[in-house]
């Protein structure tokens, strides 16, 4: 969540405009970095800048910068001034009033507050809660007086009556007179008048309270508690006149209690904007002014200094002592509950985790477009209808995806209905494939659910034979236990390890630091930028996945897009560069793509981690820099528009500190990737990968680094209510149900004895040729099918035909094949629609909207990046993998 978003959340929506300008600060920072760059008025940028900016002139020194500072700062010291006077005053009124309450005092009830408009007994209630304080008649409240802190004896002033609350205040009690503020515990008490009671019993105790009521009243407080108190007292009394009287003060307590923690809010949150701005700017526009001005501005600030913020605490604390001994009869903790209950609810400000916040986008309408290809269609873009038939029940629109789904559904009943193989568990089982293959390329409905049919469909029409060779039909009760045994593998758990990976790196910020790092290094030439940016997108796309990835490196280049000139071809190159790097680096590790997990999950034995390294790094460090001199080529991006030389402007390196919890995570990380490079040599003792798997989900779960769906504990906002972190809800599992479903149709297939029927066509498609033939022949099957449909899914149909050949072949080399099919389903890159890298890209747009890449940049460049890759996997990978012994 951005600081902007959780101020609008946190603010008391009375005192909006009242907060600091974070906005404001925000896009002057971005105007003193555009001049620094000579860069004022051209472009996208000008448009910005008059939209929200109404400032001329750049001032690089950091002067005016300050200036707009100290006017925040002293609004906001203005502001608070004014409140606190306005709270203190009522409160000191508060506690005498509470002092002079007694038994035999002017009877007030509720009956009498309705004749003053008020007769709702709800703690809400309008009057008392906007109103000033004890609610009385006005004849009550002319005539009555009162004591304030620090008043002179005998001194006594008439109090007017006043109906509003101090302006701007969140629903605090308005004061009652014009008496003198109180000082609480520090400095002289401000001189003024009082009012007196008629009564001569509760003036002796005002006279006594008059020097400092509140210290008094929490002697007093502190007594009656752990004394027991009185049972028979006024406070603890059932009678109607002190219930109705508790009532009152009540909700007078709540309310003010209310406003100190809003005020003490205010405080915290303004201090928070500070530190982050001049974070901001010092990062932007590499000045050190952060330090300075917090130590020399800010902390010595009114508001924020220390004896201020002691101030407010110690009312809060005697609003709830008050509340103790008004309502609920000495017992502190339950006043503290009860009173916590009416507190303005703040909203915690956490890092996400990169699945986090590409879920909530989703769901908010706002995706960048990487999910469509798991979850179907973004939300909030709805298919039109061609044509609407009217039923009884009302119109049904028939739409693309309607017509998808009806021939779907009839083309498998067809083939369940016509022989054409040996046996009906073969027949069925034929069916099945062709219904998921078809609803997984036209998407009529979310892949992961047809992933779901699968097992629903493999059960119910008993396609499972009988593992012993006897060619047995299993019962639906067998084949339940066996498809559900096979779905949840150690190559799933190996997905959801590295989803916690991914999750704890991006959550600690250790993903950023480690990146900005190294992209610090890559200076100011344009070409060495977008080769940095693409190297780091592949290194990026191993630990976290080739679907965080572009995410991350596209949030870092927002620095660098800001700042280009008008028209620049740097921007198309460097985000279609990231994308294609980050389609590369899904072949780089088993963990990068949910592709390379299904190809391990076929081979037997399965290539290890050192194996894998030793094949996927030479491949994806070769076709990265093939693709990288293809784009320089294509798009000129060391010139602007005017053919001028482009200087980018260098990025710098993150300078924070690691801290405990970071060092924790990493080294977890390095432990878990170490026995995962190890693991054969172990086996013995971990089992398999999977198995390792289960590590970084203990630790961090288990410690708290990661969240199920509790409570966030880390508040940078104190008196806030903590709110829902789902880490572990927000791992894609819609991914992990996709390669589920996959797994399931590839062991049917195999069991139910349709892949033997394949035997003869596939003997016939690959006779007389040779290994390398049949290499360059599945390449070109597997480039085209990856290019049109999602990665994923082509791995999942294309993997066990891959399998399949490889058998069949005089040199049965299957491994090998799988092994290929994987890392060529990550070079189908030719279209938008072209994996997650790409949706992602295809949807980057500058600030005025306009979008930075259109469907010909897929086409000229994405279209020969991928042959350049498919080539490079069938020449290089090719022989990298004879070399490792597939």
């Amino acid at each position: 969540m951005k600081f902007e978003t959780a101020l609008r959340y946190n603010s008391a929506p009375e005192w909006l405009d009242k907060y600091i300008d974070y906005s404001s600060l925000k896009s002057r920072i971005y105007d003193i970095e555009k001049a620094q760059n000579g860069l004022g008025g051209q472009g996208a940028f000008s448009e910005r800048s008059a939209l929200i900016s109404t400032e001329t002139g750049h001032d690089t020194s950091g002067n005016s910068f300050s200036e707009q500072l100290d006017h925040e700062l002293s609004r906001i010291c203005a502001f608070y001034d004014e409140q606190e006077v306005a709270l203190f005053q009522e409160l000191s009124e508060l506690v005498v009033d509470v002092e002079n309450q007694d038994p035999n005092a002017q009877r007030m009830s509720l009956t009498e507050e309705s004749e003053d408009g008020d007769d709702d007994e709800d703690d809400e209630d309008t009057q008392t809660a906007s109103g000033g304080g004890l609610s009385r008649s006005p004849k009550a409240r002319t005539s009555r007086r009162i004591y304030s802190g620090g008043a002179l004896e005998g001194s006594p002033i008439e109090e007017h009556p006043t109906n509003g609350a101090p302006i701007g205040r969140p629903r605090a009690l308005s004061a009652n007179s014009d008496s003198a503020d109180l000082e609480l515990g520090t400095g002289p008490a401000h001189s003024g008048h009082g009012r007196r009671d008629p009564s001569p019993h509760t003036n002796a105790r005002s006279r006594s309270a008059s020097t400092n009521p509140i210290g008094s009243f929490l002697r007093t407080v502190t007594s009656n508690v752990s004394d027991g108190g009185d049972p028979h007292e006024f406070w603890t009394s059932n009678t109607d006149h002190a219930v109705d009287t508790r009532l009152i003060y009540k909700r007078r307590i709540t309310s003010l209690y209310i406003s100190f923690t809003s005020l003490k809010s205010y405080v915290e949150l303004n201090l928070t904007g500070f530190t982050k701005i001049l974070k901001k700017y010092d990062k932007v526009t590499e000045h050190e002014l952060k330090n300075e001005y917090l130590r020399t501005k800010v902390e010595v600030a009114h508001p924020f200094q220390e004896g201020s913020k002691a101030r407010v605490s110690e009312a809060i604390n005697t609003l709830i002592g008050l509340y103790t001994r008004c309502v609920t009869k000495g017992d502190t903790s339950v006043a503290r509950r009860q009173l916590k209950l009416h507190q303005r609810e703040h909203i915690v400000w956490e890092r996400d985790t990169v699945w986090r916040q590409m879920i909530n986008r989703e769901r908010n309408g706002q995706s960048d477009g990487w999910l469509t290809t798991v979850d179907a269609a973004v939300q909030g873009e709805k298919s039109s209808a061609w044509f609407a038939i009217w039923t009884p029940f009302g119109s049904i629109g028939i739409t693309t995806k309607f017509i998808f789904l009806a021939t779907s559904v009839l083309v498998f009943v067809i083939l369940l209905q016509v022989q054409t193989m040996e046996d009906v568990e073969r027949q069925n089982c034929l069916a099945i494939l062709v219904l998921c293959t078809l609803l997984w390329a036209t998407e009529a409905i979310p892949l992961f659910v047809t992933s779901m049919l699968v097992p629903l469909l493999v059960v119910f029409l008993r396609v499972i034979k009988a593992s012993d060779g006897s060619g047995q039909r299993l019962s639906a009760v067998d084949a339940t236990k066996y498809i559900f045994s096979v779905m949840f593998s150690p190559t799933i758990m190996l997905l959801i390890g590295g989803f916690t990976i991914a999750s704890a790196l991006s959550k600690s910020n250790i993903d950023r630091l480690l990146v900005t790092r190294l992209l610090s290094l890559a200076g100011t030439r344009p070409s060495i930028v977008i080769l940095s940016f693409m190297s780091v997108a592949c290194f990026a796309s191993m630990w976290i996945s080739n679907v965080a990835a572009p995410t991350l490196c596209y949030s870092l280049i927002r620095p660098i897009l800001r700042n280009l000139p008008a028209h620049s071809s740097f921007a198309p190159c460097i985000i279609i560069a990231i994308a294609l790097a980050a389609n590369i680096g899904g072949q780089s590790s088993p963990i990068s793509s949910p592709q390379n997990l299904i190809a391990l999950e076929a081979m037997d034995p399965r290539i290890g981690w050192l194996g894998w390294f030793a094949v996927a790094l030479p491949v994806s460090a070769i076709s990265i820099l093939v693709i990288w001199l293809l784009l320089l080529v294509a798009y000129h991006p060391s010139q602007d528009a005017q053919g001028n030389p482009l200087e980018i402007r260098p990025i710098r390196a993150t300078k924070e500190p690691l801290n405990a919890t970071q060092y924790y995570i990493i080294v977890m990380t390095i432990l878990t990737i170490g026995l995962w490079l190890v693991e054969h040599s172990m086996e013995d003792i971990v089992g398999d990968m999977g198995v390792i798997a289960l590590i970084p989900v203990v630790a961090f779960f288990g410690t708290g680094v990661l969240k199920k769906a509790g409570f966030a504990t880390k508040s940078q906002i104190s008196f806030s209510r903590p709110v829902p972190q789902a880490d572990f809800e927000s791992f894609l599992w819609s991914v992990v149900f996709l390669a589920m479903g996959g797994i399931a149709l590839g062991k049917a297939v195999v069991s139910s004895g349709l892949i033997d029927s394949f035997d003869t066509q596939i003997r016939i498609a690959i006779s007389g040729l040779d290994l390398y033939q049949v290499v360059l022949v599945l390449s070109a099957i597997v480039l085209v099918v990856s290019t049109f449909i999602s990665h994923t899914i082509a791995s999942v149909l294309l993997v066990p035909i891959a399998a399949e050949v490889g058998e069949r072949l005089a040199d049965p080399h299957p491994r090998l094949l799988i092994m290929l099919t994987a890392l060529l389903c990550s070079t189908g890159m030719g279209m938008p629609v072209s994996g997650f890298p790409n949706q992602t890209a295809a949807n980057q747009e500058d600030e005025v909207g306009r979008r930075y890449l259109t469907n010909i940049d897929f086409l000229k460049n994405g279209v020969p990046a991928s042959i350049i890759a498919a080539i490079v996997v069938a020449t290089v990978g090719y022989l990298l993998m004879r070399a490792v012994g597939l």
